[in-house]
């Protein structure tokens, strides 16, 4: 694959685009991210853009409905169009893994995930939402632990009147720190721990002929910081949260048995058993 076909000028050069960003990267707030415009060249995300299926019709797309989040995915690669396959495939290679590695600065080295668990194509419609979260912090087929999210836009003309906007919020669930519009061509890059609270909470009021698409995925190591780790007896899920100001704007499952059997050594083998020989099976 050339992949000067997909780059645009500006990062043809990565490394050094990585290393002149590596420290805006980590000391943003209100944890690290970044987002870049024109990260890719603009003809060819027109034509991821063209190829963009409408996920709403495709019958192997998830169809979230709940307090939670009102969204449309599909993560089955196989059935991409080849162009879509093919820029999938650029983002899982060495040459972008290389990107994040340094511009993250995370010292484990990161792993792709070649099956788009919880990524690939997203697509919200009008009344859609995504509440604030925290991502699940492990794969769900093996103990990697998942540290970098990737998200490329794809929407031209998106006005803020619209909403959508990707907020970054504080640990403490006070404050939106950031508010990213989901652009053309702007690519966002963060680091996801138990504290990297995200999401677009408020429903997307667009016209009902366009959407809000996007492509997504995540990268892993095999360990982390500990001080990325909130509570290590946690289930491995995705956790809405409230904002400040907001009561009961979310759906919040209690795992209270749960998290007292995770405690336990022969609980936490029952699941590693489980990941390791069961789930792959399905």
């Amino acid at each position: 694959m050339k992949y000067n076909k997909i780059l645009s000028k500006k990062s043809e050069n990565l490394s050094q685009m990585a290393l002149s960003l590596k420290n805006q990267y980590s000391l943003a707030d209100p944890f690290p991210h970044i987002e870049i415009d024109n990260f890719f060249s603009t003809d060819y995300l027109d034509t991821i853009l063209k190829e963009f299926p409408d996920l709403s019709n495709l019958k192997d797309s998830q169809n979230y409905k709940n307090q939670n989040e009102i969204k449309f995915a599909n993560n089955d690669y196989s059935n991409f169009p080849e162009n879509i396959k093919n820029f999938f495939d650029f983002l899982n290679s060495e040459t972008f893994l290389n990107f994040l590695q340094i511009i993250t600065s995370i010292k484990e080295k990161l792993i792709p995930d070649e099956k788009l668990n919880g990524g690939g194509l997203h697509e919200i419609k009008s009344g859609g939402l995504l509440k604030v979260h925290t991502d699940f912090s492990k794969h769900p087929t093996n103990n990697f632990d998942r540290r970098v999210n990737v998200l490329i836009y794809l929407n031209k003309g998106w006005k803020e009147d619209y909403k959508g906007c990707l907020e970054l919020w504080d640990k403490e669930m006070k404050n939106c720190k950031q508010k990213i519009l989901p652009s053309f061509n702007k690519m966002v890059i963060f680091s996801t721990t138990d504290f990297s609270n995200h999401g677009h909470p408020d429903p997307i009021d667009c016209p009902d002929n366009i959407s809000r698409k996007s492509i997504a995925l995540y990268y892993f190591s095999k360990g982390r910081p500990k001080e990325e780790i909130l509570d290590s007896d946690q289930k491995n899920r995705t956790y809405f949260k409230n904002r400040s100001g907001f009561k009961n704007e979310i759906y919040e499952k209690n795992d209270f048995f749960k998290k007292f059997l995770r405690r336990f050594s022969f609980y936490k083998k029952m699941k590693d058993f489980e990941k390791k020989y069961l789930r792959k099976k399905k």
